[in-house]
C-alpha cells in the first residue's frame, strides 16, 4: 500500500510507530491485527494502564500513540499530560480513544496536549485516516463530533479564560488563520480560503502557535474556542 499524501514530511523515515495504550486485551488485539497489515505503519509496544503507557513512550518514541482515557494505575488524560510535559517527547502525538457520550474528558485531554480523538466504535478506514493525520502534524478535529464537544466543554468550563490578552500579540491575519484553524480547516484550505499559497497558511499557523504557546494544532483550537474566534456567539474572521 502507497503512504498516503502528506505523511512522508521532513523527518521522517520509514513507517509511522504506533503504541497501544487500553486496558482491553481484545482491543489492543484488534487495532494490532488491523495496523500490522499497513506497510507505512507499525506497532511498536502495547500499554494496559497509563503508568506503563507514559513508560513505553519513553522507550519506543513512537509517533502516535492510541490512548484509552479509563485505565488502571494511570488514567489516559494524566499519560497523556505527562507526555506533552517531558522533554524529547514533542514529537509524540496523542490521539485519545473515546466511546463518545460516556468520556466527558475530552477538552481536557486537548488541554493536556492530546492532538485528537477517535471514537472506539470507528471503522478500520477511519482508525486509519486518523493515525496518518496525526502522524502528519495534523489535528484530527474536523469531524463534526469534535468541533461540538470542544464547544461544549469550552462553554461550559472555560468560558472564563476567555481575553483578548491572549491574542494580543497575533497579528490581524494570524487571527484570521486561527480561527479557521479552530473551524477545523488544514492548510490548504486556509490556503484557499484566505486566497494565499499554502506555505503562507503553514507559516501564519506556525507564527500563532509561537506566539501562543500552543504545542500543536489542536491546542490552536482549544484557543480559538476560548477567546471566543471559534462558536456559537462568534463573529466572522476579519
Amino acid at each position: 500500500m502507497s503512504r498516503p499524501e502528506g505523511l512522508a514530511g521532513p523527518g521522517r523515515d520509514g513507517p509511522v510507530k504506533v503504541l497501544l495504550a487500553d486496558d482491553q486485551a481484545l482491543v489492543r488485539a484488534g487495532f494490532k491485527m488491523l495496523l500490522d497489515v499497513e506497510d507505512d505503519v507499525t506497532v511498536v509496544g502495547e500499554a494496559a494502564d497509563g503508568a506503563d503507557a507514559v513508560e513505553q513512550v519513553r522507550r519506543h518514541r513512537p509517533d502516535v500513540v492510541l490512548m484509552d482515557i479509563r485505565m488502571p494505575v494511570l488514567d489516559g488524560l494524566e499519560a497523556t499530560r505527562q507526555i506533552a510535559a517531558t522533554r524529547g517527547l514533542e514529537g509524540v502525538r496523542v490521539l485519545i480513544l473515546t466511546t463518545y457520550d460516556t468520556d466527558a474528558y475530552v477538552f481536557e485531554a486537548l488541554q493536556a496536549g492530546a492532538s485528537g480523538f477517535l471514537l472506539k466504535d470507528c471503522g478500520p478506514a477511519e482508525l486509519l485516516h486518523a493515525i496518518r493525520v496525526v502522524a502528519a502534524g495534523e489535528a484530527l478535529l474536523a469531524p463534526r463530533i469534535t468541533r461540538r464537544l470542544i464547544a461544549q466543554f469550552t462553554a461550559a468550563r472555560t468560558a472564563h479564560q476567555a481575553s483578548e490578552d491572549r491574542l494580543a500579540e497575533l497579528t490581524q491575519r494570524e487571527r484570521e488563520v486561527l480561527a479557521l484553524v479552530g473551524r477545523g480547516l488544514s492548510n490548504q484550505e486556509i490556503a484557499a480560503e484566505l486566497t494565499v499559497s499554502k506555505a503562507t497558511a503553514r507559516t501564519h499557523v506556525s507564527r500563532a502557535m509561537v506566539k501562543l504557546g500552543a504545542r500543536d494544532r489542536a491546542q490552536l483550537v482549544v484557543v480559538a474556542y476560548q477567546t471566543g474566534l471559534v462558536g456559537p456567539a462568534a463573529s466572522p474572521p476579519g
